[in-house]
């Protein structure tokens, strides 16, 4: 009785397994979130004392500045020229900090503006600063930006300076804010050099600049964007650029544009007219964009890789033409067509259609003169001694541009707020305001095989500016594809590939998800913020090749050096005979423009 009562009694006062577990699970969940709370609280007591140090460091630098003579106040090497460093690494508290310095020439209205009524001859009126200052060490520390004005204690003189502006715009000419502008005056002395920005106008306003002939060298870029400069007037390789150096004259304003837009991606794949990857290809690229007399500013010997591939992410927009220059293959078909435009921030892909070389080889191109589409089914023949070759181009795009045979025919059905009687589609006006949104559904268009589908061309491409101001874009659409007729399900998808994009520029790119159907629909979105105009459609094309078969094309080889003359007819257009076709290379393209 006595051993029971002992043993009841150590089991009551101790602590079981279960209870130790449960007491050390909760003590570690205390502890762990205390340590977290004393954590945070030591981060945010050191962030804030991060951005006092950062605060008095800004102070201290504006003191320094007021402190100067007026003449001093402006950056080493820069303009206007001063005491003050453009970049300083300084540490406070054991604490490193960066502080960047911007000074700037500031124009008052009170007495004129330069260029302007009343013209102000001595524009350098007070001088703007700007001091950032960072922590590139300190955790979630925000860069400190501070400005202060500082005017001179005496009466202005007359300047013997002039001005230098710089603007800068994109593909379109809207105006690009935040572009690094870079210049470089080497005939002043000490050497100027300026970095500065554009203001959300695109504009950096360089005051009080001294005069110089072709003195002012200027680099403008953005991150993400292409780059545009100036140029030495006979330079090596350059002899005879279009965009000269600036030049300032005392009491004018020089004004120099610039054109940049942010970089495109295009990749090139290397083919067998039966799709089978050849690589190691050669050609060469080339803009159309010059930057003096002759001379292009890209062009490019590139190669495709061993699996018959090559890509760049940073190519500037523009017009670039291929070239065949490989040894063993000729490209006997481009698609899309030659030349090849890259519009900004965008995704390009060219097929090179190669086959073995056949010296000489001769490539004639078909385009229609209003669309510049490639024309399927043209009869093309070249003739010359002891040579006469007629070929079919293939199918090149599907066309539509009426819709007048209403829905069932034309197009399967529209939301009732479209206007699509005749040759366009547009938003209906209703008591004089055009409806804000309207859709159509298009028919089913047999492309007659399995297809590659590559561009979505419509036009007009100008549309009302207005009627996208809320951000909407004015022209939208989607593409469905199917393998079979008898299919009814249509998902309509955008340039990704998905429900929730759409193609929203003409020539886009049309999304490979649809590859290797036969049978398409298009859904076109109208939306006008203005009620007083409507986006309008005229014109829907579809670019497409099948079995890598390039449209609008054929190669002519085994040709012999000498002229030839090229016979090019279809059906509804005007034959066209071009004569005096020299074929003097082992590769030439000859492009051929049919009219209705």
């Amino acid at each position: 009785m006595l051993f029971r009562n002992k043993t009841k009694q150590k089991k009551d006062g101790a602590f079981t397994l279960i209870e130790t577990l449960v007491g050390v699970a909760v003590f570690l969940i205390i502890a762990t979130a205390s340590y977290q709370a004393y954590v945070s609280l030591f981060a945010l007591i050191n962030q804030n004392q991060y951005k006092i140090l950062g605060l008095n460091l800004a102070n201290e630098q504006f003191e320094i500045i007021r402190n100067l003579a007026y003449s001093d106040v402006g950056i080493q090497g820069g303009l206007p020229n001063g005491k003050i460093p453009h970049s300083q690494t300084l540490v406070r508290a054991g604490v490193t900090f960066t502080v960047t310095t911007t000074i700037r020439n500031v124009d008052i209205p009170f007495d004129g503006t330069i260029g302007g009524t009343p013209n102000d001859l001595s524009p350098a009126d007070n001088k703007l600063v700007e001091l950032e200052v960072n922590c590139p060490a300190c955790a979630t520390f925000t860069p400190i930006s501070l400005t202060t004005t500082v005017a001179p204690k005496a009466l202005e003189t007359l300047s013997t300076n002039g001005a230098l502006f710089v603007r800068v715009f994109d593909a379109n000419g809207i105006a690009v804010s935040g572009a690094s502008v870079h210049i470089v005056n080497t005939q002043a002395n000490p050497d100027i050099i300026i970095d500065d920005v554009t203001d959300t106008t695109g504009i950096l306003q360089i005051i009080d600049a001294p005069p110089g002939v072709e003195a002012y060298e200027i680099t403008v870029t953005k991150s993400g964007y292409s780059t545009d400069r100036t140029y030495t007037d006979g330079s090596v390789g350059n002899p005879d650029p279009l965009k000269l150096h600036a030049t300032v004259v005392v009491q004018q304003v020089t004004q120099v544009s610039f054109a940049i837009d942010k970089l495109s991606d295009i990749s090139f794949s290397s083919l067998t007219p039966t799709c089978t990857p050849v690589g190691d290809i050669d050609f060469s690229l080339v803009s159309s964009r010059q930057i003096g007399a002759g001379v292009p500013k890209y062009s490019q010997s590139l190669v495709t890789n061993g699996s018959g591939t090559y890509s760049n992410n940073s190519m500037e927009w523009g017009s670039y033409t291929i070239t065949g220059t490989d040894a063993t293959y000729d490209i006997v078909g481009i698609n899309p067509l030659n030349p090849i435009n890259l519009n900004p921030d965008s995704v390009q892909e060219v097929d090179l259609i190669v086959a073995t070389k056949n010296p000489r080889s001769l490539l004639v191109t078909v385009k229609d003169s209003s669309t510049q589409l490639p024309i399927t089914d043209a009869t093309v023949q070249v003739t010359g001694t002891s040579y006469d070759e007629t070929q079919i181009t293939d199918r090149g795009f599907i066309n539509q541009t009426n819709w007048s045979g209403g829905a069932g025919v034309d197009y399967t059905a529209d939301d009732g707020f479209l206007d699509v009687d005749g040759g366009e589609i547009k938003l209906k006006n209703v008591s004089g305001s055009y409806n804000p949104n309207g859709i159509l559904e298009s028919s089913t268009i047999d492309t007659g095989s399995e297809s590659n589908f590559h561009s979505l061309v419509w036009s007009p491409t100008d549309q009302p500016v207005s009627a996208s101001s809320d951000g909407t874009p004015s022209v939208r659409f989607q593409i469905a594809t199917n393998a079979s007729s008898t299919d009814t399900t249509w998902t309509y998808l955008g340039p990704d590939g998905t429900a929730g994009t759409y193609y929203t520029t003409s020539n886009a790119t049309i999304s490979s998800v649809h590859n290797d159907d036969r049978y398409l629909r298009y859904k076109v979105f109208l939306h006008s913020a203005d009620p007083a105009v409507t986006p309008n459609i005229s014109d829907i094309a579809f670019t497409m090749t099948s079995s890598c078969t390039p449209p609008g094309q054929v190669i002519f080889s085994g040709l012999s050096a000498g002229t030839y003359t090229i016979s090019i007819s279809k059906s509804g257009y005007t034959t066209q005979v071009i004569t005096d076709v020299s074929v003097s290379s082992n590769w030439k393209e000859q492009e051929v423009i049919l009219s209705p």
